[in-house]
């Protein structure tokens, strides 16, 4: 009630201001101004406000604002003011009965017709103020002249009205989808780190069930024995299989939070690769470096693989982002190579010496500490390296003079167009 309260009076105060910016071209004391303009605008603006209260409330306001006016700066007396600036009342009661009686409102998504009622209510207003005029001041009777120039004006306010109007609502309407953007960038990212947990979870699922199988004929034979211990074989097969089930209700809940349909069924990889690099231009950000990102993609495909893709180029991007000390750059291009589409990332950072670098995609290598001397997990590369392996890829450091660090993901085209799986 208080939002409503205050939208009013803005639509009242906008509509007085502006009705001092005027001109007289029929002499005496009708007016055509620009008030009229932010009183239309207002109403399609401002929806939640009741059309036929807000007129009335605007045009008492107006009579009360001029007749004070008057008072003030003038020495037009109560009554000769009152009966001068009436009439206007009567047009903004007479434009807020017609915008509601035509429901203006309705076509907002038609500009040109919200324009010709605009148009049309402000010249039928003009012309019952005009006669209350005549009514009340011996004004002069109307000419097909004033006709004209009536139609003029109110063609001229109603469209510059819809026009503001249009105006920020496209300004809106993008505001609107650049948040929803990345909203949507931030959802991908997260469903990207669910799905790293989900390939490996799927993977280490096929372990358990090995280790069932095994439990389970451990249990068989130890009982064909007749060892006493062939109990606890069976017990251990059981907790096993015990796992792998909850593994598969964890499985599950992650394939309908990582669902990509709900998203988008594929990506262009080169938006996907444009993701990835603002993603990491804000983490470099808040890590205090200074770092410099180019993406060069000359690939104009969509790709239905995309948590898979961006879990590996995520992966290899903020590792270069950790690894650059304080400023520097890194560089990710994207090229088709016959059957196959290559990533490059390429960084100026410390680098990885030579005979550490058959080591790196092993679980546990690592080159970062946290501030206490804590090394990491160490498990980075292991799994982008098993995501582009699941693609029938490969991923490998290149020896390039030069350049400190250069990681090479080379993937089928035909790997990425189908259908992802989790």
């Amino acid at each position: 009630m208080r939002e409503r309260l205050l939208v009013l009076l803005i639509i009242m105060l906008a509509t007085a201001f502006f009705g001092e910016m005027k001109v007289n071209p029929l002499g005496g004391s009708f007016r055509f101004s620009l008030g009229i303009a932010a009183f239309f605008f207002g109403l399609l603006w401002f929806q939640a406000v009741p059309v036929l209260l807000t007129g009335f409330l605007t045009g008492t306001f107006i009579l009360g604002f001029r007749v004070g006016l008057d008072h003030i700066f003038s020495q037009v007396g109560w009554m000769e003011s009152l009966q001068i600036h009436l009439p206007s009342a009567f047009y903004y009661f007479s434009f807020s009965l017609l915008f509601h009686f035509l429901k203006a409102r309705r076509y907002l998504e038609a500009p040109l017709i919200v324009g010709l009622i605009g148009a049309s209510v402000d010249f039928v207003s003009n012309m019952v103020e005009l006669q209350v005029r005549h009514l009340f001041n011996d004004f002069p009777p109307i000419t097909w002249e004033s006709v004209f120039m009536l139609l003029f004006f109110g063609v001229l306010r109603s469209f510059f009205a819809v026009g503001l109007y249009n105006s920020f609502s496209i300004r809106q309407v993008r505001a609107v989808g650049e948040v929803r953007q990345q909203e949507l960038e931030k959802l991908r990212m997260i469903n990207t780190e669910l799905y790293q947990e989900a390939f490996y979870l799927r993977k280490s699922m096929s372990h358990l069930e090995e280790i069932t199988r095994d439990s389970y004929q451990l249990y068989t034979r130890l009982l064909s024995s007749e060892n006493t211990e062939s109990s606890a074989a069976l017990l251990i097969a059981e907790n096993v299989h015990e796992v792998k089930k909850d593994s598969q209700r964890m499985l599950a809940g992650l394939s309908k939070l990582i669902n990509q349909e709900v998203l988008a069924p594929q990506l262009p990889i080169a938006e996907l690769c444009g993701l990835v690099m603002r993603a990491n231009r804000k983490y470099a950000e808040m890590l205090g470096k200074d770092i410099e990102f180019s993406l060069r993609c000359d690939v104009n495909l969509s790709t239905s693989q995309i948590y898979a893709l961006l879990s590996v180029l995520n992966n290899l991007v903020s590792n270069a982002v950790e690894a650059i000390y304080s400023s520097g750059w890194i560089e990710l291009e994207v090229k088709l190579d016959q059957r196959n589409i290559l990533f490059h990332v390429v960084d100026n950072g410390p680098g990885i010496p030579s005979e550490e670098r058959e080591w790196v995609f092993q679980p546990g290598y690592t080159t970062k500490f946290d501030e206490n001397g804590n090394a990491s997990t160490g498990i980075g590369l292991t799994h982008a390296k098993g995501i582009v392996h699941s693609l029938q890829g490969s991923l490998q450091i290149i020896n390039d003079w030069g350049l400190t660090t250069h990681f090479k993901v080379s993937l089928p085209t035909d790997q990425l167009l189908r259908k992802e799986g989790v």
